[in-house]
């Protein structure tokens, strides 16, 4: 993989940006991430913004990046790259025997099941530098109080910061989504990483 794309460092930053499409990161959290020299990010960076697979904006005197959706390429690196197994690989990551950390990787469906009965995931706020909403999980369906506090420690203590999250059942979620509650009209407005959606609540099919 690193012959074929020209470098470890470009390999793991297109696992990193393909993975999560609607995430924003900075390069100090890219550095931290991927476990990378910041020079080599810096220029794989570089690299990445020229060929047009990744774009930037800047927000509180920070430089975000994020991938280009619309880079004519994107279907088939999200295709490769936005596989978890390979992301995992790339990475040289250590899987923690954490239910957060897992969830990021191939264990997602397991880490869910503790949880409960599941029907969607949703990372936004912090995680896609969209503020109009004061949460940055969402979590929709039946499950345990005190395993989702635990899932979102353990994601808190993965991200290196404090998270904010709220849990509703589905049957709330669909009827405030009937009635056109502001809450979950911003919910789907917003910008966001859906981590798990198979009823199509979120992402209708």
């Amino acid at each position: 993989m690193e012959q074929l794309f020209g470098s470890k460092t470009r390999v793991k930053l297109l696992k990193l940006f393909l993975s999560s499409p609607n995430r924003e990161y900075f390069v100090r959290e890219i550095t931290r991430k991927i476990d990378e020299q910041i020079n080599s990010v810096r220029r794989e960076l570089g690299n990445l913004l020229n060929i047009g697979i990744l774009k930037s904006n800047e927000k509180d005197n920070k430089l975000y990046y994020e991938v280009n959706q619309t880079y004519e390429h994107y279907d088939a690196l999200r295709a490769i790259f936005g596989n978890a197994k390979l992301e995992a690989q790339a990475a040289g990551e250590k899987k923690p025997a954490k239910v957060a950390v897992a969830a990021k990787d191939k264990d997602l469906q397991a880490a869910l099941k503790e949880l409960g009965q599941v029907d969607a995931l949703i990372y936004m706020g912090s995680f896609t530098n969209d503020n109009r909403l004061d949460i940055d999980v969402l979590i929709i369906g039946d499950v345990n109080k005190t395993k989702a506090h635990n899932y979102m420690a353990d994601l808190e203590e993965a991200e290196g910061r404090e998270l904010k999250y709220t849990v509703l059942s589905t049957d709330e979620f669909s009827y405030r989504k009937d009635v056109n509650d502001r809450f979950v009209g911003l919910v789907l407005m917003s910008k966001k990483s859906v981590m798990h959606d198979p009823q199509g609540l979120i992402e209708e099919k």
